[in-house]
């Protein structure tokens, strides 16, 4: 048997951990590392046609799976292409190795042709960062990395020169048993006990959840329940806790809509259940407030806390919800229901209103076609900006969908990539790029990788020639909008030209057949929806206060963009509202 080289090493190392296929583009550095994937039955190459591409490839994955996967750029310009989409992946808490390759090991420090410094470069994108210098160091260097980005959630970067994984692979070499599953974290009895005091001593308790709530949907309901506490959520808890929940206030944020707001300010104890919420301005400053995350750094980096309690949300309400006494006064959840529907019931109209005949279309009622003609297990994968409105408005979240974006790091020009990673977990789930116009063209290369990997990724393009959110941002601050204006050319002939299925609409009455063929169709496709670059408009009465301040004077506008069906749900929670 030949003996293994380091790049053959290092791709059975990822493979025994569980990954299935490393997104990159070829290059000289990388080369022996590609060649051991030739060789290797276990993982595959995905041949993307732009790092940042590789690396929301790997990001999105790791999302859907929980588990390990990675992306690779060769020496200089090809791993400096990672760095967006690490970064994204590491506020997303994904686990993802990455590997940079290098120059010559010899070369290093002498301003060799594309020397950069990789392990300078990745520094404030990842929880490890380190460059293999000697074939010795490899198996236990890439083993650490592995288990920092699984086990604290995020990005490890491996960097390894092109000759260093040429070179033979130590005959003697220290390979462990790998971790690649990370452990429930309970909380210590002190810090239940003081928890259990304060739920106990409180009269009104609003808990607001973020993307921590993730496999704690039934924990977090009967804890409700017992304390009789509306629930709000950030919009990475949308997914985890929204369906099924009788006690739902809404979103709070910058695209907030609802109670939730209220419901934060109005209570005695607010409990912040897995979210690291990044908007101080929509948190309370006069109630008590406890903080429930699996990340320690996270806790009280928003806002002052009264109790920081380190540990995972199932973990810890299921220590938490037999001890607390139950509340028997619902005045407090009620009366936030009550505003909560009264809220949504003031603004569905602008959805609802002549959406039917409108040109252009009303993005609302793209989304909302869009919501009840996607799979019951879609993945959708959202473009930063208006789309992101769109996403928190209209998709029914039901225990089954996932909805991916760059929510923490706010890139353009995620949606299309990650559909890519999210597609080769299962090329039989039906998955959706919500795509803006302005995203979709910065990385329009890496539609062919759709072409030509036949993966069957639906791109509806919410398309308004415009940076809307940009625009929008503009407009608040009291800016006429300059440089958002994008020349567009027909996206549907350019998927055609490129052989996937592609259709433009215009009008509304042709969306419903355009997405139901783009749906049945086998391969990738993509509908090119002209959309109403005015479809959000200032209200017409907005306080001096919201107009000082981005954050609130943005959500107050949002709100004239309709709910989709969470009035309907809202409407249905108020049944559980005893009459008096």
């Amino acid at each position: 048997m030949a003996k293994q080289n380091v790049a053959e090493q290092f791709v059975d190392i990822l493979a025994r951990a569980g990954v299935k296929r490393l997104y990159g583009v070829v290059g000289d550095s990388l080369n022996p590392v590609v060649d051991a994937i030739r060789r290797n039955p276990s993982i595959d190459w995905i041949h993307v046609r732009h790092e940042e591409t590789a690396a929301f490839a790997a990001g999105a994955e790791a999302q859907v799976t929980g588990s390990l996967a990675a992306c690779a750029g060769s020496c200089g310009p090809g791993n400096l292409h990672l760095i967006n989409g690490l970064y994204d992946a590491h506020r997303s808490m994904a686990p993802v190795l990455a590997l940079a390759s290098h120059i010559p090991s010899s070369e290093i420090g002498l301003g060799y042709f594309q020397e950069t410094h990789p392990e300078l470069l990745f520094q404030e994108c990842s929880h490890y960062n380190e460059m293999i210098s000697n074939p010795e160091q490899m198996p236990r260097l890439l083993q650490t990395a592995i288990q920092h980005a699984i086990g604290r959630g995020g990005v490890s970067v491996v960097t390894m020169p092109g000759d260093i994984a040429s070179k033979p692979a130590p005959e003697k070499s220290i390979e462990h048993a790998l971790v690649t599953e990370r452990p429930s974290v309970r909380p210590g009895d002190d810090e239940i006990d003081k928890l259990c005091r304060m739920v106990d001593e409180a009269k009104r308790v609003t808990l607001f959840c973020g993307s921590g709530t993730a496999g704690a949907h039934a924990e977090v309901m009967e804890f409700a329940e017992k304390i009789k506490s509306p629930v709000g959520h950030a919009l990475r808890g949308k997914e985890w806790i929204q369906y099924d929940n009788p006690y739902d206030v809404g979103m709070s944020g910058l695209l907030g809509y609802g109670a939730a707001y209220e419901a934060t300010h109005e209570c005695d104890l607010l409990i912040l259940l897995g979210t690291d919420f990044p908007y101080n301005a929509f948190l309370p400053d006069d109630v008590k407030i406890v903080q429930v995350d699996v990340r320690p750094e996270h806790l009280g980096r928003r806002s002052k806390l009264d109790l920081a309690v380190w540990g995972d949300v199932r973990e810890t309400l299921r220590c938490l919800t037999p001890r607390v006494k139950p509340k028997s006064d619902r005045k407090f959840l009620d009366r936030m229901l009550k505003k909560h529907a009264n809220a949504l019931e003031g603004v569905v109209k602008a959805y609802t209103r002549k959406v039917e005949k409108h040109v252009p279309i009303h993005p609302e009622y793209v989304a909302s076609v869009l919501d009840d003609m996607a799979d019951e297990d879609a993945v959708f994968t959202v473009d930063t900006g208006m789309n992101n409105v769109w996403a928190a408005r209209y998709l029914t979240p039901n225990g089954k969908r996932r909805v991916i974006g760059s929510f923490s790091h706010g890139s353009m020009a995620n949606a299309l990539p990650q559909a890519i990673g999210a597609q080769f977990t299962d090329l039989n789930r039906q998955v959706v790029a919500m795509a803006g116009d302005g995203g979709f063209s910065m990385l329009m290369g890496d539609f062919l990788t759709l072409v030509q990997y036949d993966l069957p990724v639906k791109v509806v393009l919410f398309n308004n020639s415009s940076l809307g959110m940009v625009e929008l941002e503009m407009l608040v601050a009291g800016l006429p909008s300059y440089g958002t204006t994008n020349k567009n050319p027909d996206f549907a002939a350019i998927a055609r030209a490129a052989g996937a299925y592609g259709v433009r609409v215009e009008k509304p009455k042709q969306l419903q057949s355009a997405l139901k063929d783009a749906f049945k169709h086998k391969g990738p496709a993509l509908v090119d929806v002209v959309t109403d670059p005015n479809a959000l408009s200032i209200p017409p009465k907005i306080s001096a206060e919201m107009v000082t301040g981005f954050a609130l004077s943005a959500s107050k506008i949002v709100l004239d963009g309709g709910v989709g069906r969470m009035l309907q749900m809202a409407r249905s929670n108020l049944r559980n509202v005893p009459r008096p």
